[in-house]
């Protein structure tokens, strides 16, 4: 069942709903108040109840993988508190299925059909008892709780009495008199029905905007017996989250060629370094850093956490080490190449870490974007154990970094970049000397800012123009022939038109470094509204699950 196909009613499943962690679930029958979704031919859904929350959905299968299976992998996926009460439910539902047969009674064909329910109470007449009406919330990824109101008593003809327990989805209480039986309507039929029982009921029927009013201003707060009603689970409030553009599939990342020499690489002069060298981290960008240090002949010693990508670097003649203090050991100077300030300060203090090592005389060059506070801590560690520090902060992309044309930012101790003069050499195009620790990594926010900002603009832009009607390939050929043009826009643009955004600079990397200059900023008492408007944007295309694509893909969040 890994590749997402035939699953069964009961079947124990993690259920992803945009915008949300996955979730742990069971396959369903939908309950006669689920709505069915439109949904793209072909495109096979499920109705998922979500344990924890206790509500149904409409989830398709591409986004359903088997509870067991990622049980693991998926634990981690989300800390709150809600989440944690819904595996912990999923895993008595293991233990003890009979326990939960009444939270699915609803799934049965014999429940009482909300149609016949509407009409037993508009055929009803008007009642003045006083009703209180309880609303809650839920804080997860599923549909609203609501209550249907009860059958009407056989003998009278009129509807019980007792007080009942409505929840829905709104974050306050109130009390409601004559308005009660249309209330009760809305728990189990369509707003227009509602609306037509307030109008036979209430001679005065207050305008929407004054009954919103009511609803806001209402503080009385009470609970009621729910022993009447029966949980009914709908999705209406979060069918603007069904309703959502399906994610763009992320092309896949070709494998690194190793035969190959980049042209300017070839046209470089370049005698390899006696020193031999250390790689921890053989991501998007490390994978074409090490390729040019191996053809320009240097010595290379690679650590990767999924070891498996080592292999293709084994074979080009890198020798692999089994931790990152064992790089340490075995090399002169190491470079640091990973994805985030913290998985960089768990890679120098975890265990088997670079500080477990014997770090007298060795270079240590932290080429990850980092803060500058990250890297001086770093720094700090590094020389209190005899070692010495480099930060080497990288300007390109993927592209850039096969070709050997990356620009390199580098600052803290001369005599190490100046040993890691033939290294550069393999990888870049120019690099510069900024001076003491820190410097490097504000240079490469600064620069990190005006790229996302400018990113986003050209993102928005496009969007602007397909809403106005003109063709986007005609917005870029009249961008081409004026001063704004660069190769940035022009390669991202192209992406945009396309669709695809394969990666050359993973969107939640940009994210990353937007977060980081707006801390930076903040410690600085300097204000960056643009740059934190852009930060925004960034995010919400993150969340909508586009964070491992190519930063491009910010287009979706300005289209959408």
């Amino acid at each position: 069942m890994t590749d997402g196909k035939g699953y069964a009613v009961n079947d124990l499943v993690w259920a992803k709903m945009k915008g949300f962690s996955p979730w742990p679930g069971r396959i369903s029958q939908p309950p006669p108040e689920l709505r069915r979704i439109a949904v793209k031919k072909n495109i096979p859904v499920k109705c998922i109840f979500f344990f924890g929350s206790n509500n149904y959905a409409w989830i398709e299968e591409s986004q359903i993988k088997p509870y067991q299976e990622f049980k693991e992998k998926l634990l981690s996926s989300c800390k709150s508190a809600g989440f944690k009460e819904a595996v912990q439910q999923i895993e008595e539902y293991i233990v003890n299925p009979e326990k939960f047969e009444p939270l699915f009674s609803t799934e049965q064909e014999n429940r009482p059909d909300p149609d016949v329910e509407f009409n037993k109470l508009r055929e009803a007449p008007e009642e003045t008892v006083s009703e209180e009406v309880s609303f809650n919330n839920t804080a997860t990824p599923t549909a609203t709780e609501t209550g249907n109101a009860s059958p009407t008593t056989p003998a009278t003809g009129k509807k019980s009495a007792a007080k009942k327990k409505v929840r829905a989805s709104l974050p306050i209480k109130l009390n409601v008199d004559k308005v009660a039986s249309a209330t009760k309507v809305r728990s189990i039929g369509a707003k227009a029905k509602a609306a037509a029982i307030e109008a036979d009921i209430i001679s005065s029927t207050p305008s929407p905007k004054r009954k919103r009013k009511m609803l806001n201003d209402s503080a009385d707060v009470s609970s009621l017996d729910l022993d009447t009603f029966s949980p009914v689970r709908r999705n209406v409030p979060v069918s603007h989250l069904l309703n959502r553009p399906v994610t763009v599939a992320r092309p896949a990342t070709p494998e690194i060629d190793m035969s190959s020499v980049s042209n300017a690489l070839q046209s470089r002069n370049i005698q390899a370094s006696t020193l031999k060298f250390g790689f921890l981290g053989l991501g998007i960008m490390g994978c074409g850093i090490v390729k040019n240090l191996l053809n320009s002949g240097h010595s290379v010693v690679v650590w990767n956490r999924t070891a498996t990508k080592c292999r293709k670097f084994q074979e080009a003649g890198a020798e692999v080490a089994d931790t990152p203090s064992d790089v340490i050991e075995m090399t002169d100077v190491t470079f640091s190449c990973v994805s985030d300030p913290q998985v960089a300060k768990d890679l120098v203090f975890g265990n088997c870490g670079v500080m477990s090592a014997n770090l007298v005389g060795k270079g240590y060059v932290e080429m990850t974007g980092v803060d500058p506070e990250t890297s001086q801590d770093i720094a700090e560690q590094i020389i209190s154990k005899g070692g010495r520090y480099l930060e080497a902060q990288i300007q390109g992309s993927k592209n850039q970094a096969e070709e050997g044309t990356l620009i390199i930012l580098a600052a803290g101790e001369r005599l190490l970049f100046e040993e890691c003069q033939t290294c550069f050499e393999a990888i870049s195009r120019n690099s510069f000397y900024l001076g003491d620790v820190g410097n490097a990594t504000k240079m490469n926010l600064v620069l990190q800012t005006i790229s996302g900002v400018t990113l986003a603009g050209i993102a928005e832009g496009l969007a602007l123009a397909d809403r106005a009607g003109l063709q986007q390939k005609d917005v870029l050929e009249v961008l081409e022939l004026t001063n704004m043009s660069s190769e940035m826009l022009l390669q991202k643009g192209n992406a945009i038109i396309k669709g695809e955004f394969p990666t050359h600079q993973p969107l939640k990397h940009m994210q990353k470094d937007l977060k980081l200059a707006l801390a930076m900023a903040d410690g600085l008492e300097q204000s960056l509204p643009i740059t934190a408007a852009s930060n925004e944007v960034y995010k919400h295309a993150k969340r909508l699950g586009y964070g491992s694509h190519d930063a491009s893909a910010v287009y979706v969040r300005a289209r959408f």
